[in-house]
């Protein structure tokens, strides 16, 4: 589990917060479509192949939505 840092108000946060409130922060009033999400994770993988797996399993479970949460 990633060690986090506790934020102002005594939550625990962890680095990938960080990184998501930027994402918001930066760009959260533009709508995109899925096909553009797709486009930037590959562009990011042939960039970063290290993180192929994560990123497939990420593409994955955005895919699939709620179904794997009733097993």
């Amino acid at each position: 589990m990633p060690r986090g840092a506790l934020s102002p108000l005594g939550e625990t946060v962890y680095f990938t917060d960080r990184g998501i409130e930027e994402l918001v922060e930066r760009r959260g009033e533009e709508s995109v479509t899925l096909e553009w999400v797709g486009e930037q994770l590959r562009n990011f993988v042939d960039a970063h192949p290290e993180f192929e797996t994560p990123i497939e399993r990420f593409a994955t479970w955005l895919a699939r939505g709620d179904e794997d949460d009733e097993e």
